[in-house]
This record gives structure tokens, C-alpha cells and sequence, in this order.
């Protein structure tokens, strides 16, 4: 690694580590604003988005810049490439957060619509998932990216009871249609959380061994295939 490309290269790792500190109180403050029927904490949170998508739109292009000039191999390379994903996961989960802060005023007309506290659970086990992930990008410590991906199905299993349980609350009283939705939606959305947290942590296990293991730990167990 050259002396120019090291700088440069620091530059945006050190840009990259703000902005998923920005990401990460991003999410916890949109799950506020919809627990707590808080308006000013939404606001806080779709303001913020604008800056987010800047913050992107320019490490990405650093990234660029660096692909372009320094013409980076090997583990240089695969470094790189898993920042700008990385950076593009981020960008995501931004938007998310902000769908989830919408849903917050669309809650709110409704009254005093019952929130399930499992969404609130949901969210912490998606922001634990999503910091881990990056730890394990600034660790390069593919173990803990393995478990980040292990727990992915432990936030679909708690979408799942979300979705239960707003299904029987609607089977009790249908006049809350309007609010239930936009909570279906807001666990969607941690859901999807959930899954670009994983593939930063498949990306970090390419980074670190040069293996590809996006989509094998979904893969069916071809021991239980017919004709075996």
C-alpha cells in the first residue's frame, strides 16, 4: 500500500466510521419517534437524511477516485470494494430509519393505538446487529461477522410475532387498520435493516478470507435432497 493511497484511504475509512455512527442514532431515534409517538424526534430523523445521502454520494466517490489512481490489488482491493458497500448499506438503513420515522405521524392520527413493544425489542436486537457488523469491519474479525449473520433469524422470527400479533389485534377491533399497517410496515423495515446488516457482515468474511458466502447460509442442505 503506497504512502499516497494509505492517506487517502484513511480519509474515507475515518468518513465511513462517522457516518454509521450517524446511521445507528438514526435508527434509534426513528424507533423512538414511532414508540413514543414523538413528532420532533421523526423530523430529527427524515432532516437528517439529506446530509446522510451527501455523506455517500461523496465517500463513494473517494472510493472512485482511489480505484481510478491508485489501481489497488489483492486484499487493497477487497478492502476498497467492501467499503463502498458498506457505505451503500448505510446509505440504505438511513432511508429506512426515515420510512420509520413516517410512520410515527400516521400512528398518531390514529389515537391510542396499542404499538407492540415487541417492534421496540425488534429494534434492539437490529442495532446490536448492525453495530456488531461494523465492529467486525474495524476489527477485521470474521468470527463476529459470522454471528451477525446467525442472528438475522432471530429478527425475522420477532417480524413474525409482530405480524401475529397485529393480526390479532385487528381480529378484535378492525378501526385500527390504519395504524396497524403503518406498524406492519415499521417492522418491515427493521426486518430489512436486519438483512443489510448481514451483508455488510458477508462482506467483511470477503474482505478479510476472499471467501464468498453471500446467500450459502440459506442454501438448502443438499444431504436432504432427493436421489441422495
Amino acid at each position: 500500500m503506497s504512502r499516497h493511497f494509505m492517506n487517502d484511504f484513511e480519509q474515507a475509512y475515518h468518513a465511513l466510521l462517522a457516518l454509521s455512527g450517524e446511521v445507528e442514532a438514526m435508527i434509534n431515534l426513528s424507533v423512538k419517534s414511532l414508540m413514543e409517538r414523538d413528532l420532533t424526534a421523526a423530523k430529527r430523523v427524515i432532516d437528517a437524511d439529506t446530509e446522510i445521502d451527501q455523506t455517500e454520494v461523496r465517500i463513494e466517490g473517494d472510493c472512485l477516485k482511489m480505484l481510478a489512481l491508485h489501481q489497488p490489488v489483492a486484499a487493497d482491493l477487497r478492502r476498497l470494494t467492501t467499503m463502498m458497500k458498506i457505505n451503500n448499506d448505510l446509505e440504505r438503513i438511513a432511508d429506512l430509519s426515515c420510512n420509520i420515522a413516517e410512520r410515527a405521524s400516521g400512528v398518531l392520527a390514529s389515537g391510542e393505538f396499542p404499538i407492540p413493544e415487541l417492534i421496540r425489542t425488534m429494534a434492539i436486537q437490529v442495532v446490536s446487529m448492525v453495530q456488531d457488523a461494523l465492529n467486525s469491519f474495524v476489527n477485521l474479525d470474521p468470527e463476529q461477522a459470522n454471528e451477525v449473520i446467525l442472528r438475522d433469524n432471530e429478527v425475522d422470527e420477532s417480524n413474525v410475532k409482530v405480524i401475529d400479533d397485529l393480526s390479532a389485534l385487528l381480529s378484535q377491533d378492525p378501526q385500527w387498520v390504519a395504524p396497524a399497517l403503518h406498524c406492519f410496515s415499521a417492522s418491515r423495515h427493521l426486518e430489512q435493516i436486519a438483512d443489510h446488516a448481514t451483508s455488510i457482515a458477508e462482506d467483511v468474511i470477503y474482505m478479510v478470507s476472499g471467501d464468498i458466502v453471500r446467500h450459502q447460509h440459506n442454501a438448502p442442505d443438499s444431504s436432504n435432497e432427493s436421489g441422495n
